[in-house]
């Protein structure tokens, strides 16, 4: 069952997920399509993300884990910290979202390069044929030493 009407939502490999903000009502589909993680990297005050997320998510059987990213700031901590999350569920499905699916874009982008060894066009998402990141993101595309495994750790 794969889980349909999500914003912009993206299968990126065979264990991972990616998606904008998912709705209370469509947790329950992620859960059914066997998710067992999911990881949000949206700011908790942003007019689209919901409070009871996390407890949502736990009572559906899933483990949450919260990493605010600012849109306008992200730092290399964010990535090390998306890194690190993500590899310690690599063997199950993880769901990771933001608002549009960018930043999760941007730093699934680093992770599959840099820590998985993809090449440039299976490291890169479909989102980026529909958003043209801005310097900012352009600057956290370029980013390299903040993903290896000597930095992360």
């Amino acid at each position: 069952m794969r889980p349909s009407g999500i914003r912009n939502f993206v299968q990126l490999t065979e264990r991972i997920a990616t998606s904008g903000q998912p709705t209370p009502d469509q947790l329950p589909q992620i859960a059914a399509a066997g998710y067992r993680v999911v990881i949000n990297l949206a700011m908790p005050d942003h007019p689209e993300s919901f409070a009871g997320e996390a407890q949502q998510v736990s009572q559906l059987g899933m483990q949450y884990i919260h990493i605010p990213v600012p849109f306008d700031a992200p730092e290399p901590g964010h990535v090390r910290q998306f890194c690190e999350a993500i590899q310690q569920h690599e063997h199950e499905q993880v769901w990771v979202h933001c608002i549009m699916n960018y930043r999760v874009s941007a730093f699934l982008y680093l992770y599959l390069k840099h820590r998985r060894g993809y090449g440039e066009k299976e490291a890169r998402s479909p989102m980026f044929d529909h958003w043209q990141p801005d310097p900012v993101w352009q600057e956290v595309l370029n980013w390299n030493a903040e993903v290896t495994d000597s930095d992360v750790r």
